[in-house]
């Protein structure tokens, strides 16, 4: 088939190779203008660009697409692109659009379902590939494949996982919609829950909160925004800044000490309990587990952990 492939975000990758593994015709890739990042603020074009470009892909940035000239085509893919698209866009492939969602709708609808299954304490999520509709998420069900989370899995990783298993799920439902073998179905509105964006905010730890909602917050929010936190001496002085990428809450009932402190054991106190920290990565370096760390790092009873907020 003739396909519009739309996206920025570099979970459509493995989607946009496999369509080309499977012989499929890309008329088309649409993705977002470059913008300015990183500390020198320098344009950077977007993953989807960036794969389009070494593939010699037909490829337009538009920050609108609904204004874009769009070769005829039998289906449009759309993945993690940001922009509302039009009624009159979505219709005109002749076999409509399709989006990717990374979550078992109607389950997490929103920008980070990722993020937001593992802070919910999911053991299961997936991908989903629905019509594409006006109300976010909301469209009717073409296929759906579950997932396992495992227990120490961070959102980087299930990212990864999924964008695996998405690509292979649309291969499939492409050659079902050419066979005419898909079989839509409405989402029940009453099981929708939201998976807003997340923010920089979003990953400051409250050491008064439960050992359990900590532990998910810390794997479900890394690579980004990430877990950042100071490492303070009894006395105050800082020692380090790291992101903490993997804990699980510490066996055992009671509180341990004063929150955000680190206990006889090595683990951190909260609220209920504590933390087992697994890994950490120290500004500047790879991520280690936490043992290696400890073997040329201070890390004594009484040191505390500081969440660093972001920038004013």
């Amino acid at each position: 088939m003739r396909i519009i492939f739309t996206g920025s975000g570099d979970f459509g990758i493995p989607t946009l190779a496999a369509l080309l593994e499977a012989r499929q015709e890309i008329a088309m890739v649409c993705t977002r203008p470059d913008r300015p990042a990183g500390r020198g603020r320098k344009l950077t074009s977007t993953a989807i660009a960036r794969f389009a470009a070494e593939h010699t892909l037909p490829l337009i940035r538009t920050a609108d697409i609904n204004v874009e000239h769009l070769p005829p085509a039998d289906l449009m893919i759309v993945i993690a692109f940001g922009q509302k698209i039009a009624p009159a866009v979505v219709d005109r492939p002749r076999l409509g659009s399709v989006n990717l969602h990374a979550s078992l709708l109607p389950k997490f609808r929103g920008a980070a379902p990722i993020n937001w299954a593992i802070l919910r304490g999911e053991t299961r999520t997936g991908n989903s590939i629905i019509r594409l509709a006006q109300k976010m998420d909301a469209g009717d069900i073409l296929a759906q494949s579950p997932l396992p989370i495992a227990e120490l899995e961070t959102a980087g990783e299930l990212h990864d996982r999924l964008a695996g298993d998405g690509a292979r799920l649309m291969v499939r439902t492409i050659q079902d919609l050419q066979a005419g073998r898909v079989a839509e179905i409405a989402q029940d509105e009453s099981r929708a829950t939201p998976a807003p964006k997340l923010s920089r905010q979003s990953a400051v730890i409250d050491w008064r909160s439960p050992a359990v909602e900590i532990s998910r917050k810390i794997r479900g929010l890394y690579p980004w925004p990430g877990c950042r936190i100071r490492l303070l001496d009894a006395g105050g002085v800082e020692r380090a800044r790291l992101t903490l990428v993997r804990a699980r809450a510490a066996e055992g009932e009671g509180l341990r000490g004063r929150p955000g402190e680190i206990t006889s054991d090595g683990s951190v106190a909260c609220a209920d309990g504590a933390i087992d920290l697994v890994e950490i990565q120290p500004d500047d370096r790879r991520s280690m587990a936490l043992s290696d760390y400890r073997r040329g790092n201070p890390w004594t009873p009484g040191m505390k952990f500081e969440s660093i907020g972001p920038p004013p």
